[in-house]
Parts: structure tokens; sequence; C-alpha cells
């Protein structure tokens, strides 16, 4: 695939660092920035893209989980309420203010009641949220939490201040199993996917952030540690406008909370909770799923039809194994030095949502750093992300929709732009989005496939034809930039068309 050499594990092929991460999801490139940001030697290594998993299949909000004060779990929601508001304040460009409406008129009176109470204890657990407060009328509540349009972006942000502080990340880099003297855990073996080159590297301390893939990646570093994680499938059907408003939902099937959210244009809804024992990798939606989203929702969205759907995202959820109704387990993380378990040298992070990313990541980096004697504290918290930093890019000749995926850092696509004038052209007269953001995104955001740009790197994914009429015009410049042989772009098309596919096949279903 022609990667650069300097880009690809094989650089550091025997190297030694502090700490070795397993997963690049919006957990684990938390815990690189954190890490990194102590002074540690980090390396990252991610099987796939980076925030192409969990965190892309997200509902895309930034909230405390009003739903999770219906099982009493206080803890978490207090603590996603302080997250979401400290990711207003390091992320302005990614994550901003959303306010949803909730219609109560065809509930009963203690269901009203019950409602009621609920949002005033949300606004109590708030604390001085900087959001406004929750206000009602007749038959209508209406609350503010917050969005993140693209946690992807909020990935590679994390990875770009980590990168700025020493740390090193490779995606379609898979750990293969570990290092080893005696019981401890001493490093990992890599498998680079785009040049099958193998690596390895020893590091002091090594996390499985892995997510769904938790106990797949404990078996092959540990050998002793699965069963340690409950998956559960989430699934979110894309529509062509059917709200104009974010809505919370009651579902007409089984009472779940549930939301319609507009995005792009389009509507996105969802989503569901079930249980999910296959490769995390090969999850999609069902036409079971798709039925199940559309009968919860048609007696809130009555014009809302099968036709409707565009195409469908779905992704598997990591949660602490516990018994129970999938829906009803917490989402509360768990942070383990697994010297208890007989592997010295492994920590890992089980659980946990994107909203409270952040503070998973400094619990993560805290047991890091009591192991390795570290005595520096997490910075995160107060520091902005790269894009959150200086002016703002209004007013300033910055297109308007580069503003809000980079923040600050769209100063740097329009420089590309003025440089080259065949990059200021748009990939497609259908979208905003311009040559120079794939220039961007190859040289400074690990872009390597046309799917990564498309999908993680810019908002494209999200329109009717995912991007599609983009796709040659990236791939295009991709070809250019990372020096591709001559039949990788139509192979590189050939693989969108595919994963497009995949969000479709419910119909045949």
């Amino acid at each position: 695939m022609s990667p650069r050499p300097l880009h690809r594990p094989a650089a550091i092929d025997g190297q030694s660092v502090d700490v070795a991460i397993i997963g690049g999801g919006i957990v684990g490139c938390g815990v690189a920035r954190d890490a990194a940001r102590r002074g540690l030697r980090v390396v990252l290594f991610e099987r796939a893209d980076f925030g192409g998993g969990t965190t892309a299949a997200s509902t895309r909000i930034v909230h405390g989980g009003l739903r999770y004060l219906r099982h009493a779990d206080f803890r978490l929601v207090r603590l996603d309420l302080r997250e979401r508001e400290v990711l207003l304040r390091i992320a302005p460009h990614l994550v901003k203010p959303l306010e949803f409406v909730i219609p109560f008129a065809d509930l009963g009176a203690f269901h009203r009641l019950q409602l009621r109470a609920g949002l005033a204890l949300y606004d109590a657990l708030a604390g001085g949220s900087t959001l406004p407060r929750r206000r009602t009328a007749r038959g209508v509540a209406a609350f503010y939490d917050a969005r993140v349009d693209s946690p992807e972006r909020l990935a590679i942000e994390n990875l770009l201040d980590a990168a700025a502080h020493g740390a090193v990340a490779f995606n379609y880099a898979e750990v293969t199993g570990a290092l080893r003297a005696g019981a401890s855990v001493t490093g990992v073996r890599v498998r680079d996917r785009l040049t099958g080159a193998g690596t390895t590297v020893r590091a002091r301390v090594t996390v499985n952030a892995s997510g769904p893939w938790f106990d797949r990646v404990a078996l092959a570093v540990a050998g002793a540690l699965p069963g340690r994680i409950r998956t559960t499938k989430g699934v979110h059907l894309v529509c062509r406008p059917v709200a104009d408003r974010a809505l919370v939902l009651f579902s007409r099937v089984d009472g779940r909370l549930m939301f319609a959210i507009p995005r792009a244009g389009q509507t996105w809804l969802g989503t569901t909770d079930t249980d999910y024992a296959g490769d995390p990798a090969e999850a999609a939606a069902t036409g079971e799923d798709v039925a199940y989203v559309l009968d919860s929702l048609r007696h809130a969205l009555p014009s809302l039809r099968l036709q409707d759907v565009l195409h469908t995202r779905a992704g598997i959820r990591a949660l602490v194994a516990r018994h129970g109704r999938a829906s009803s387990i917490s989402r509360m993380h768990s942070v383990v030095d697994e010297e208890r378990s007989g592997a010295p040298g492994l920590v890992s992070i089980l659980g946990g949502k994107i909203t409270g990313y952040r503070a998973v990541a400094e619990d993560a980096t805290d047991a890091i750093s009591r192991r390795l004697g570290v005595a520096a504290r997490a910075t995160t918290a107060e520091e902005p992300l790269p894009g959150g930093r200086g002016a703002g890019a209004e007013g300033s000749g910055v297109l308007p929709h580069l503003h809000d995926l980079y923040g600050s850092r769209a100063a740097d696509v329009m420089r590309l732009a003025a440089e080259r004038p065949d990059l200021a052209r748009p990939l497609s007269p259908r979208y905003p989005d311009i040559g120079a953001q794939v220039v961007l995104a190859a040289r400074e955001e690990h872009c390597v496939t046309v799917a990564d740009f498309l999908w993680r790197r810019s908002l494209l994914g999200d329109t009717a034809d995912q991007g599609w009429d983009a796709a040659p015009a990236v791939a295009d410049i991709l070809a250019g930039e990372l020096e591709w042989p001559p039949d990788r772009r139509e192979r590189e098309l050939a693989a969108c068309a595919q994963d497009i596919e995949r969000t479709r096949a419910f119909r045949a279903r």
C-alpha cells in the first residue's frame, strides 16, 4: 500500500517506551494524550483506523445520560455531566450545545411526574453548568446536553496533542501477542496490516484499551483474562429529514428511551441495545434492528417509513460484564491493574462511554503513573485540544464548514489551498469539502485510505450518499500524496462501495 516508512511501526522496531496502548478509539487516544502530557514515552497501536469502531458508531451526543437516572446510576451521571462541561471548554469547535425536546402529553400522570423529577435531578447533578436549565410547557419539556458530530475527529485531536508531546501512534497495526518476562507483560508484538511487517516494542506498562475487542486482546496478551466484558450492539438509522428538533422519545415496543437528532440534513434515529457475540468488526444492522427502531418511534413520527431510511450505523459497546437486561447494565468504567490477576505490567480499561472518555483516560493514566512512580498530574481538563486553541476562524476568510471540523487549525487547511489553487476546489459540487482537507489528512492526521477520509476525517460519510460522489477526487489526491501503485485507486473505490453496501444491506434481509 506504499505507506511512508517513518509513519509505520517498523520505524520503532526494538525500541523501548514507558507505555504501549492497544486500541485507538476515543479512550485509547485519550490515554495517549494524558500520558504524553505527563512526560511518559508513549506508543499507540490500532488494528484498523483511529475512532473507527465503537467511537464512530455512537449516537454522537455528549450527555450525562438522562436514562441512567432510571437505574439510580447517579455517580455515572454526575461524572459525565462534569465531563460535558470540560469538553465544551476544551473542544468548542467539535462539542456544541444541543437542546432536546421531550413530548410528554401522551404519558400518564405518574410518568409525567417522574419525568419532571428526573429533569430537576439532572439539573441538580449538573451543578454549575454553563448550559441553560430545563423548561417545561404544556405537554413538552426541554433541556440541554451537547452534540459531537465527529467523535472520530475528537479522537484525532487527542492524538495530535499526544504527538506534540512526543507520543507515536499507528493505525492498521494489530497487536498479535506480548513480550513476557515470566508472568510479567513487558511489551507487544505487532503486525503492520499495510505492509505485513512484524514489529516488537518493549514497554514498562501495556494498556488494553481495545473496547469490544478487549477479551480477544486480553487472551493474546495475557493468555488468561477473557470474560471481563459484555458486548451489546447499537444501531442507528440515518433517514431523510423527519424531525426538525432533537427529540427524546420513548419506544412503543419496550419503553426504552430513544433519540431523533437532525444531523447533516438527515435525521438520526436510535438506538438499539442487544447482546452481541460476534466479531465487532462485522456488526451490521439487520432487518429486525431496523423494524424495531421504526416500530418504536412511528407513533411520534407518523410520516416515518422504511423507504425513508437511507443507511445505517452499527457498532458494539463494551460494558463491564454484569447480569441483567442489556440496556440496564451500567456504562461506568473500570480500570484494573492486572498484577493482582497474575499479569504484572498490564493495565485494563473496561467499559465507559464517549462523554467520559477524558476522565476514563485520567483514571487509567493515574494507574500507570502509580506503577511507574510518576508524580505529574493530569492537565487534560484544563488544556484545550489543538483546534480549540487561539482565535476562532469565524469571520477570518475561512470556509464555515472548516471551522466546525478543525477549529483554529482551519487556517492550516486554507494555507494549503492558497499554496495550490487546485486544492481550493470542492471535491464534488454536492459538498463544501475541498482538496486541501485531504492533503492535510494524509500529511498530519494518519489518513491512508479513501474511507478514512470520507468517514473519519470529514463529515462526508454522514451525507445521503455517504460521500460517494467525492470518493474519486479523494482517491486521486491520496494517490499522489501517498504514492499509490497504479491499481490501488480502483481497489480503494471498490472497498468504499463495499462499506456503503454494508450499511444498506438490511434492505435485502
